[in-house]
């Protein structure tokens, strides 16, 4: 293996006795040096959730072998696992609508190199981001939604997603809901943004029915897209306080800004593969 290399051995199994010193043994005799390593035993599921960033050493095997060899100590453990090249970029494909601020922020995150991934495309309902898209020298692809032509629009979603080999789709603000068909292809690789009230507020102008009843904490909620609206597992969320003397419009400067926050934190987690699923649940290793 060449010495530039990195890569992240991701593990859930059911928990027993052994299996950190079972894994560290392992890279230790495969001569690869362990660079950061997370875990955490759920005594509510009985699962063990690990996380691993090693780097080879000269008398590593390659990654397909090194594979080969892991299966062994997987099998005993019954783990679900998998190792990542850690410098692979993984690939996006962005959705949105109008609401352009957390477009705005993931791209100014991609451009700065803080996200470890690439943008090849960025699909919207409507033409109004196009210019943004074009700024950061992105493909943007103006795809109109009704309910006449949601299939074929998805299909056309689909399409882009298979031939740019994407690995994540990131709803940034999209205003649509994907059909159950469309979340089942997409299962844990779709992550959702959306505004979580106490008491939640459904509808048109949800900061103005904040308001209206006086709410004291807004915030936000990331989770992975499934058939149930907005009950898919939850990645990343944040809340902050706000008292009377909040309008409308403040609530939804802070609302814009936790949303922000809360979507970049969750896409750059799953892009660093500190993700893994716990039943409905999900475990998010440091």
């Amino acid at each position: 293996m060449s010495a530039d290399k990195k890569y992240i051995l991701t593990i859930s199994c059911p928990d027993h006795t052994g299996i950190v010193a079972q894994v560290s043994s392992f890279l230790a005799d495969q001569d690869a040096f362990i660079t950061e390593s997370a875990h955490f035993g759920d005594p509510v599921s009985d699962r063990f959730f690990m996380r691993t960033v090693f780097t080879p050493g000269p008398y590593t095997p390659d990654a397909f072998e090194l594979a080969k060899k892991f299966s062994r100590v997987a099998e005993r453990f019954q783990m679900v696992w998998g190792i990542h090249d850690a410098k692979r970029k993984q690939r996006l494909l962005i959705m949105v609508s109008k609401f352009d601020h957390c477009l705005n922020d993931l791209l100014y995150r991609y451009r700065t190199g803080e996200l470890n991934a690439d943008i090849p495309a960025i699909v919207s309902n409507h033409p109004d981001l196009e210019r943004l898209a074009e700024w950061h020298d992105i493909p943007f692809y103006h795809m109109p939604v009704s309910k006449e032509n949601k299939d074929e629009q998805e299909e056309q979603v689909w399409d882009l997603i298979e031939n740019l080999e994407i690995d994540l789709v990131v709803l940034a603000r999209y205003m649509q809901i994907l059909s159950p068909r469309m979340c089942e292809r997409l299962r844990g690789r779709c992550i959702n943004i959306h505004h979580s009230f106490l008491p939640s507020f459904k509808g048109a102008n949800p900061y103005r029915q904040a308001h209206e009843r006086g709410v004291k904490l807004i915030g936000a909620t990331a989770h992975y897209v499934t058939g149930d609206l907005d009950e898919g597992p939850i990645i990343e969320q944040a809340v902050e306080r706000v008292d009377h003397t909040y309008t409308p419009d403040k609530l939804k400067a802070v609302g814009r800004d936790i949303e922000n926050g809360v979507l970049s934190r969750a896409v750059r987690a799953h892009v660093e593969h500190r993700v893994l699923m716990n039943g409905l649940k999900t475990v998010v290793l440091k």
